[in-house]
């Protein structure tokens, strides 16, 4: 990593302060979530599956001891961890046509994690699989989801191209009913959810949008028949006489346009935001150091070093050494030079924004150091705090737009003004397009009804749309109280770690693990959360210290709801107020204990 300038403490923070909300001013908009819209009706085909034909098959009526939604890293790791547990037979339900859930569906070009492979790909330890790279490509990824799968022998209940329309608690039979779209309904003792936050592709609510006749398609459902190439990095050989926009320039874009860049005959990038993009530095894992740290317990050590490293406010060997943990390092130096007397929370903020002002100085030096035209590089600039939008890291996003053929459409903040029937228009210039590719993400700031498509029906009919009304009330973000024998899978209300994802993933599946085993080997057929212990937790939740992450006077994204005020859900959307760190040890603690203190087991 670039060491800090050396003019970083003489930064005018007032002006830098004043550009940051002038280009967040441009970005707010009225309607917030509502400027999206789904892929359906005439945008359904892009909605479609492009990697698994439909399989028939008869609906099931039969009884499983536990079900799970989704069939990503959440469902794939509470399924091996109750295998682990004594529990086997899990049903997991997806909709898609294989395991991998967010690594399924996103197969466009470039697609890789941007927290290093061994914190973030699960159960690596377990199925024997050393990462090829630091930061590991989608496919690699994807065949560690099918590893664990037929490891842990996933694949034998499993229902694929599917998906759950009502969830209900049978309180006489004390068991859940689940109903599917494919004529489905069997039981299961208990159930879990991990919806995941990448679950839902939105399209731009752009007027024109559906006048389009050209090509179009939304990231998550990559054409390689139509721009040729495959998921594994095949050039994309078909676009050599296309004339191709991409629009969006979050996470997705920085990784797929160096290969748009490079086979299309012209690209079009358009952008309303810059992202952040900071040096990534990927490289091929050496099997010899592998071997030498691969020993037993490494994982854990490491998604554990991770999370201190990055969150636990002290100073510890820095095993992952990337992006997430540098700016860790950063804060914990200007807290150091704080005296211990002025350690207050105004102060450590004060610090936590030093490091970040000189973090991003550099992230935006880097830009004129790599942009060859300095107007482009002027408009590639990020004018927010680093932890404002998901933070990128790329070795050949910012080199893209030194080619002749790519062109940097910036809409000044603005958006899309239309899309015609042959193009689109910004600034009152139409660009006329064969293929428009949309790479604008996915809900995160909607309701769990209407991310997940099914109701949750509980004890004595209370939905979990109205217990979770004005807001998620949970313990551990794993349970909720009139929702018995159901579990939760997913970072808020927990460690809330939004850097790796999988962490918390981990962690929750071993709690449900221990305490599905717990009831089961003691012949006791419900578990609950007690009100009182509910309550108790978000009353701790509460005392959360202000959110580092998406802060309303950040530009608008899905980290501060669009730049809107925030909803009873944004509001319960927290973590563990000592951290991440901390969070993790106390629910150890709490599982070692053996009594799982606040849970009801008739």
């Amino acid at each position: 990593m670039a060491a800090a300038p050396d003019n970083a403490k003489h930064i005018d923070k007032e002006a830098l302060l004043a550009k940051y909300v002038a280009e967040r001013d441009k970005r707010l908009r009225p309607d917030g979530n509502a400027q999206y819209i789904r892929l359906t009706g005439r945008f359904a085909d892009y909605n479609t599956d492009p990697y698994t034909a439909p399989v028939e098959r008869a609906p099931i009526f039969d009884h499983v001891p536990f079900t799970f939604i989704g069939g990503g890293f959440a469902g794939l790791l509470t399924g091996a961890r109750l295998a682990e547990a004594g529990v086997p037979g899990a049903r997991i339900v997806e909709k898609g046509g294989d395991f991998g859930g967010t690594w399924y569906w996103n197969r466009y070009p470039g697609a890789q994690c941007d927290t290093a492979s061994m914190v973030y790909m699960p159960l690596l330890e377990e199925t024997g699989h050393r990462p090829s790279e630091k930061y590991a490509h989608g496919p690699e990824i994807y065949e560690q989801c099918q590893r664990i799968g037929r490891q842990y022998r996933l694949y034998e209940n499993a229902l694929f191209q599917t998906e759950v329309t009502n969830l209900e608690w049978d309180g006489e039979g004390r068991r859940w009913i689940v109903s599917t779209n494919r004529g489905d309904r069997f039981t299961s003792d208990h159930v879990g959810m991990g919806i995941g936050p990448l679950h839902v592709p939105k399209l731009p609510g752009i007027p024109g949008i559906e006048t389009f006749k050209g090509h179009a398609f939304h990231t998550s459902r990559w054409d390689y028949g139509y721009t040729g190439g495959d998921p594994k990095g095949a050039p994309l050989d078909k676009l050599g006489d296309r004339r191709v926009a991409i629009i969006g320039t979050g996470a997705t874009s920085v990784q797929a346009v160096p290969h748009l860049a490079r086979w299309a005959k012209q690209l079009y990038v358009v952008q309303r935001t810059p992202s952040s993009v900071d040096v990534r530095n990927n490289g091929p894992i050496d099997p010899d150091w592998f071997a030498e740290i691969a020993t037993p317990g490494w994982q854990a050590r490491w998604l554990e070093n991770f999370t201190d490293s990055q969150t636990g406010g002290k100073d510890v060997e820095d095993l992952v050494q990337d992006g997430w943990t540098e700016l860790a390092r950063r804060i914990r130096t200007e807290l150091a030079s704080l005296p211990r007397e002025n350690r207050t929370q105004a102060a450590m903020l004060a610090a936590f924004e030093n490091a970040d002002f000189e973090k991003m100085e550099e992230v935006r030096a880097r830009v004129d150091a790599v942009v060859d035209d300095q107007e482009t590089a002027a408009r590639l600039k990020a004018w927010y705090r680093q932890l404002c939008k998901r933070p990128c890291f790329h070795d050949a996003y910012l080199q893209a737009f030194n080619t002749p053929s790519v062109t940097l459409v910036d809409t000044d903040g603005k958006g899309v003004e239309r899309i015609t029937e042959t193009g689109f228009v910004v600034g009152g210039v139409e660009y006329a397009v064969d293929c428009i590719i949309f790479a604008s993400g996915f809900e995160v700031g909607t309701d769990f009804r209407s991310r997940s498509g099914f109701e949750v029906v509980g004890r004595d009919g209370l939905t979990l749309s109205e217990a979770w009304r004005e807001g998620m009330k949970s313990l551990h973000g794993i349970h909720t109280h009139g929702f018995p024998n159901a579990f939760f899978v997913q970072p808020a209300q927990g460690a809330n770690l939004i850097s790796n994802i999988p962490h918390n993933l981990t962690a929750s599946a071993g709690a449900i693990a221990d305490v599905v085993a717990h009831a089961i080997n003691r012949g006791l057929h419900e578990v609950e959360v007690t009100q009182a212990a509910q309550d108790a937790w978000i009353e701790t939740l509460l005392k959360s210290p202000p959110r580092l992450t998406g802060a309303p006077d950040c530009t608008p994204g899905y980290y501060n709801n669009e730049g809107q005020a925030p909803t009873p859900i944004q509001r319960l959307a927290v973590g563990y107020p000592a951290g991440a760190s901390a969070y993790f040890r106390y629910l150890d603690a709490w599982r070692a204990a053996g009594d799982f203190k606040g849970l009801e087991f008739r």
